[in-house]
């Protein structure tokens, strides 16, 4: 027995999350994303194979992704702190909207079929897809920041989004600063800032709205997150993600876009499937 459970059991959860979080790690590193997006399915496979009920699987997918991205996001957000040349205003402006995003995701996740998680996963990553495959940088929607009324929409939408499919809202706040005029160096240090709040508030938020199903739930999870998923998985992938990223810099800029690209829509054909 280990921690009260058969050892078998424990064996076989510890070697699953283990293998998904090399895999993500080479992923997420390959793409140069958090890992959210990636992070996501291979959890899904996982619950899977141990038998979460469906109806709550894609929830803890997603809480246990937002827990997985806490110390990665406040790793980069300290980096681009010390340049001292990170626009704080801007995350400043968004900092309520994007919480009130995530909380909002809190609450579907607690009371929303798993159908709702999935999809959102489905038409967030076609749409990204999209923008990888068939995207030009001449795209924008104008040379500064527009108004606060807007700012807190955009706000709004990158927490609810980033709590559906349990990312940092890295890939959407990065296209809306850049849209506008940002610089790429100032859109990722936001968007690192951006990560911290959206990952710290989700996962809280995701714990207190699973716990009414704390029983369907594998051992050593907090409502909506699996513990020894965040422990076993937030190392490894931070290990494996430097030798994806050595392959990304060996590939094409374009071929990379690509690729990332094919695999988004592949993932969300995945999630297709299971709604059927």
């Amino acid at each position: 027995m280990v921690f009260g459970i058969p050892a078998s059991e424990f064996a076989m959860l510890a070697a699953l999350i283990v293998v998904g979080a090399l895999v993500t790690g080479l992923l997420a590193g390959l793409f140069g994303v958090g890992g959210g997006g990636v992070i996501v399915p291979v959890l899904y496979e996982i619950f899977r194979v141990m038998q979460v009920p469906d109806d709550v699987r894609m929830q803890l997918c997603v809480g246990t992704s937002l827990a997985i991205i806490i110390p990665t996001s406040i790793r980069s957000f300290r980096a681009h702190l010390s340049k001292r040349d990170l626009p704080v205003e801007i995350l400043s402006a968004w900092a309520l909207p994007v919480t009130a995003g995530v909380l909002v995701g809190g609450v579907l996740a607690a009371f929303a079929p798993s159908s709702v998680f999935k999809i959102a996963f489905v038409v967030i990553a076609f749409l990204i897809g999209a923008k990888f495959l068939f995207g030009k940088e001449s795209w924008k929607l104008g040379d500064r920041l527009p108004g606060p009324v807007l700012m807190n929409v955009y706000g709004v939408i990158i927490g609810l989004y980033s709590a559906l499919m349990g990312v940092g809202g890295g890939s959407v706040s990065n296209a809306i600063l850049v849209f506008y005029g940002q610089t790429i160096h100032a859109a990722v240090g936001i968007a690192s800032g951006i990560g911290v709040l959206i990952s710290v508030v989700g996962t809280i938020g995701f714990m207190i709205a699973g716990w009414p199903h704390q029983a369907m739930m594998p051992v050593f999870s907090i409502g909506f997150v699996s513990l020894i998923g965040f422990l076993l998985m937030a190392p490894i992938t931070s290990f494996a993600a430097p030798f994806g990223a050595r392959l990304a810099h060996a590939m094409p800029k374009r071929r990379l876009e690509i690729a990332f690209g094919v695999f988004l829509w592949l993932v969300a054909l995945r999630f297709i499937v299971s709604l059927a």
